[in-house]
């Protein structure tokens, strides 16, 4: 259980060497990493269940500037939001005002214990070959620099959090979005692969960088991790589902505490998937609808809840908590459906019954139409530790054109209004915003249009 802290004892020098194996279809897997790490030393607070539980959360001042700079920001601006910690540079801050702004993380975790602040919430997200499936979040490691990601990346941050200044301070972290779902779903000879996701799945550094990052900051006690589940338009499907929750549990036996090293899952980060679909019951009929396209799931809030229950079943803790990122997730506005639609075509009844406004599930990129989700809260539902805001909203998912940058970014077409789509969204128009920034950077129009839908209204 997560209070095996109290068994912990510092350590001058560990050396893991630890063999995962997994099987994606037909390919099987065999990752070795032999890892060596840092002394922090060991912060003395004590691990809660639910880090959300009793207190405020850190709002990061440089969004909320930018918040604040837009008519009707102020509305929002005191909400807690993730720091997104995507480039080396970004753990002792940059002078790049477009993008992350300019604080390190150490600035950040002072500037949390100068609010007062009982959590800080940090998304780590540097892995080599970093999302495989989608350019425009693309980053700086190449697929083999799983040295520099430990040395560089992973290193530097644990330090700094083990620092006993921070040791009063739930320090939260949401593990390498997107990794792992792309190793079940965008490779071997499944018609949405990639190159780059079968390089990665070849090459293990996935598994190995999520495995180092686990090891490295569940040894600092204050620390809390949070494994990225995608959600349920991604990782929905039968033949999707136990696959990732059988490699996300072979990854956390491959740790040196097993599944212990895991506090939660999260899902939904980024993404537009709605909390809830009211008005839609997931059955034989609908099923049959281009929208749900026999997927087992409609919704984040159902999905989150059955995904748990697997892990749990795999041998993760009982007290496995998850999070759902209802950032952007809310579809308010005029075009949200206020009850279920009677027309007799299972097409036409489910569209005019749905939440989420999307053209399609497997859109991501700044979509049309989105608004602001449910208000971060704490243990909303049973096994929920809390919806939360790790996407900042107002800051993009990728540029709608190809936009030169010194942060290894590139242009996605799926952030082109005009790209007719691929496998992956079933060849749909992408929705995505005209004229947005690389990703990361502050988009106003995204941010107003977040504001104008907003559910519940602001």
């Amino acid at each position: 259980m997560k209070n095996t802290f109290l068994a912990r004892r510092a350590r001058s020098h560990r050396v893991l060497a630890a063999a995962t194996v997994f099987a994606l279809g037909s390919w099987l897997v065999a990752v070795t990493a032999v890892q060596t790490t840092v002394s922090p030393v060991l912060a003395a607070a004590t691990h809660v269940d639910n880090p959300y539980d009793g207190g405020q959360g850190y709002v990061n001042p440089e969004w909320k500037a930018k918040a604040e700079s837009e008519p009707g920001g102020s509305q929002i601006s005191d909400t807690p939001t993730g720091v997104w910690i995507d480039r080396i540079a970004a753990i002792e801050g940059t002078d790049d005002s477009s993008s992350n702004g300019s604080m390190g993380v150490r600035d950040h975790l002072d500037e949390a214990l100068s609010q007062g602040a009982a959590y800080i919430q940090f998304v780590i997200y540097d892995l080599p070959g970093r999302d495989c499936a989608a350019l425009a979040s693309n980053g700086e490691l190449g697929p083999e620099e799983i040295d520099r990601y430990r040395n560089e990346y992973i290193d530097p941050i644990a330090e700094i959090m083990a620092d006993s200044a921070y040791e009063d301070l739930r320090i939260i972290t949401i593990i390498e979005i997107d990794s792992l779902p792309n190793l079940i779903t965008n490779t071997g000879d499944r018609e949405t692969k990639t190159d780059e996701c079968d390089v990665m799945l070849a090459n293990g550094n996935y598994v190995t960088g999520v495995q180092y990052a686990l090891d490295q900051l569940h040894a600092i006690t204050n620390v809390y991790t949070y494994i990225d589940a995608a959600h349920h338009g991604w990782i929905g499907w039968s033949s999707n589902f136990d696959p990732a929750a059988e490699l996300f549990a072979s990854t956390a036996q491959g740790t040196t505490d097993g599944f212990d090293s895991v506090d939660g899952f999260i899902t939904n980060t980024a993404n537009y998937s709605a909390l809830n679909e009211p008005y839609i019951t997931v059955n034989a009929e609908t099923k049959l609808s281009s929208w749900i396209d026999w997927n087992d799931y409609n919704d984040e809030s159902t999905f989150a809840t059955a995904f748990r229950s697997k892990l749990v079943s795999l041998g993760f803790n009982s007290d496995l908590g998850m999070l759902i990122d209802t950032s952007r997730n809310g579809w308010g506005g005029s075009d949200r459906p206020t009850g279920a639609s009677s027309a007799s075509d299972v097409d036409t009844m489910v569209d005019d019954s749905r939440i989420d406004r999307r053209i399609h599930k497997g859109n991501w990129c700044n979509q049309s139409g989105a608004g602001l989700g449910e208000r971060p809260t704490v243990s909303p539902a049973s096994g929920i530790d809390a919806y939360v805001w790790i996407k900042p909203p107002g800051e993009s998912d990728g540029s709608s054109e190809l936009i030169p940058n010194d942060e290894g970014k590139g242009f996605d077409e799926m952030c082109d209004p005009a790209y007719e789509g691929n496998p992956r969204n079933q060849n749909n128009l992408s929705g995505a915003l005209p004229n947005a920034p690389i990703s990361g950077a502050w988009f106003s129009a995204q941010f107003q249009e977040l504001l104008a839908n907003a559910y519940p209204a602001l």
